[in-house]
């Protein structure tokens, strides 16, 4: 229950954000009041204070969604089920005079069950002056002739008999010259349609009934008071009104998931444990709407949906926190490239890590609420079944510890890379932790599907957020990639072997053999060694060429097989290395000597064809970053350009 609790408090600590409208992705979403959802409405109808017909029109998609009071039963009604929508509903619900022109309904007319539950709400003692005018109005069963009979443009269209028209055909165009605006809406027919309504006045300018605020809280106090026993409430701990009935819609408004339900009667859900489901866990009306409502929120504003698969991270006092799937670049684009550029040392990373969340953990001392902690809350969401949700990982941390979790890993998981664009849309360096997706591409290629993706996502979280060691598997599968470079193109290559760094040397770490960026020249393991001299090879076969030549060297087409077999091509790569050695002519002198000088540290015995370590890797990339920084600079950072350009 632990993350209820979590999304209750938010909820509790936003209320000033309720009704609030804002937009992403071009999208829009808000937090929704207690007891309200979102529909799309087809139709807005316009009536007067005093409850007579002023206007419509056909709504368009930009416009269509509504925020719009419900019941337990209306939110999750199916079938022919009659639970009609307190106020704003489909055209069947609120049209006295559906049947009359054409309508067909099954059993009792909707209708009736809508407008008597309009009528309870408008006359109690909470009832609301817009929600009494729309009674008045729709009382009259005159709404479909109101909308047929429209002078300018009808907003519905009736056939010859005076009956709605099921589906548009050029038949009709006698009676309407013009396609109705209405067919280009409603995914079914007419009838179909989901009717919102609101108020007009001549002399002053009305909130839209769906934005006013009056009316949520008119509609919530009246039925509050219609809800079911109370019942302990296992997330507060309180007797309050219980539900067995929660929210779907949690991922867009066509997810029919729900992550609390129980009407499986006949089956094992909770038979043979516990008599009746609220047995098993209560939880009341008021925390799940809540809950439920804060979730959906933070989904729409902040979430990361990868194959239906949510992964959100938001705190209780600030909701935006740093996404621990996301890389080192992304805490601090403008300063990450500067530290890279200036010692690409875990140090310098420290204390640039360190500054990109002092802003957030400055934010510790402003709680909204005393009782309120300052935490980090990591939720994973999927569901196996179009009816069926799950929490797949949740984790609720001091913000502190969190962070500090965070910078462990972003220093600790480091390397350099060159992959990232600036906001010109220029690539640049950034030294760090690769994000999580990256990951994923770097393991098992671009075109991985999102299966495998969002799969590698979740098992990466307890890597960062618990200090977990990465899964061999992904490590392996990274080594693999990246000892291959010909199966890919120069950037991906460059991109995969930056990662494979970071992970190998992070996976070092763990086991406190950590090496990091800076060339170790005293180090004498094998791969080590031998992923040196590969180096040194791609870089003094990549001089001689020139930058015009963007032919891989022998050394990167051999890549892969020197990894399996390095003492046998070694020799292979060593022969192809004669021609470039004379090309050069003296300038070689100085690539020759650093391979001399490499070889002379290995040890007699392991100069052999033994498989090397992901560890060959990180002395091939720390070995040719130092030869782009050091002696002939300039001509090698030419070189390595034309090698790592897109």
């Amino acid at each position: 229950m632990s993350w209820l609790l979590s999304l209750y408090e938010t909820y509790e600590s936003n209320l000033d954000h309720v009704g609030e409208t804002a937009l992403r992705n071009e999208r829009e979403y808000t937090l929704l009041p207690v007891s309200h959802t979102t529909q799309n409405a087809h139709i807005e109808v316009l009536v007067t204070e005093n409850g007579e017909f002023h206007s419509a029109k056909v709504i368009g998609k930009s416009d269509a969604s509504t925020l719009i009071p419900c019941t337990e039963k209306s939110a999750s009604r199916a079938g022919a089920v009659i639970s009609p929508y307190p106020l704003h509903d489909k055209l069947s619900y609120v049209a006295g005079d559906f049947v009359a022109y054409g309508g067909q309904v099954k059993g009792e007319e909707p209708f009736e069950t809508y407008i008597h539950e309009l009528q309870n709400w408008a006359e109690s003692p909470y009832g609301h002056p817009k929600v009494i005018a729309i009674y008045r109005y729709l009382r009259q069963r005159t709404l479909i002739r109101d909308l047929v009979s429209l002078s300018s443009t009808p907003v519905l269209a009736v056939d010859e008999n005076n009956r709605l028209i099921e589906k548009w055909d050029k038949k009709y165009e006698t009676l309407y010259p013009e396609k109705p605006t209405i067919f280009g809406v409603v995914a079914g027919d007419q009838t179909s349609a989901f009717v919102r309504f609101n108020v007009y006045s001549p002399t002053r300018q009305l909130d839209d009934v769906w934005k006013d605020k009056e009316v949520y809280d008119s509609f919530i106090a009246y039925y509050g008071e219609r809800l079911g026993d109370e019942d302990l409430c296992y997330v507060t701990g309180k007797k309050l009104p219980s539900t067995d009935r929660h929210a779907n819609k949690i991922r867009n408004a066509a997810d029919k998931a729900k992550l609390i339900s129980a009407n499986d009667d006949t089956g094992f859900t909770f038979r043979g444990r516990f008599v009746q489901s609220h047995d098993a866990a209560s939880i009341s009306y008021e925390v799940s709407q809540k809950a439920h409502n804060a979730l959906k929120w933070l989904i729409n504003r902040q979430g990361k949906t990868i194959d239906d698969r949510v992964f959100l991270v938001w705190g209780n006092d600030s909701l935006y926190i740093p996404d621990p799937a996301e890389d080192t670049f992304a805490l601090d684009p403008e300063a990450m490239p500067e530290v890279a550029r200036m010692s690409n040392t875990n140090e310098a990373l420290a204390r640039e890590v360190s500054k990109a969340l002092d802003g957030y953990k400055n934010k510790l001392g402003d709680k909204t609420k005393d009782h309120f902690q300052p935490e980090v809350n990591i939720l994973v969401l999927d569901s196996a079944t179009t009816g069926r949700m799950a929490v797949l990982y949740f984790r609720n941390m001091n913000k502190e510890l969190y962070l500090d979790k965070l910078a462990e890993w972003h220093t600790s998981c480091a390397w350099l890379h060159r992959y990232r664009k600036n906001a010109q849309g220029d690539f640049v360096a950034f030294f760090g932790a690769p994000a999580t997706r990256d990951i994923a591409f770097a393991a098992y290629g671009p075109r991985a599907g999102d299966k495998i993706v969002k799969g590698l996502m979740e098992r990466m979280l307890p890597c960062i957020v618990d200090g977990t060691r990465i899964p061999q598997d992904i490590i392996n599968s990274v080594i693999n990639r990246a000892s291959n470079p010909v199966a890919l193109e120069n950037w991906e290559w460059e991109k995969t072997l930056s990662i494979a760094c970071a992970l190998i040397n992070k996976h070092l770490s763990d086991k406190k053999e950590g090496i990091g960026l800076a060339l170790d020249e005293n180090n004498d393991d094998r791969s080590y060694l031998f992923g040196r001299m590969l180096a040194v090879a791609d870089v003094l076969e990549r001089r001689a060429l020139g930058k015009e030549e963007k032919r891989a060297t022998n050394a990167i087409r051999y890549m892969n097989a020197f990894s399996k077999h390095p003492e046998r091509t070694w020799r292979v790569i060593q022969e192809s290395l004669q021609p470039y050695q004379a090309r050069l002519g003296a300038a070689a002198t100085y690539w020759t000597k650093i391979i001399d000088e490499i070889g002379f540290k290995f040890k007699p015995e392991d100069f052999n064809n033994k498989p090397l370590t992901g560890k060959y890797l990180l002395g091939f990339y720390s070995q040719r970053h130092a030869l782009y920084q050091g002696k002939n600079r300039d001509d090698a950072a030419e070189a390595e350009e034309t090698h790592i350009e897109e």
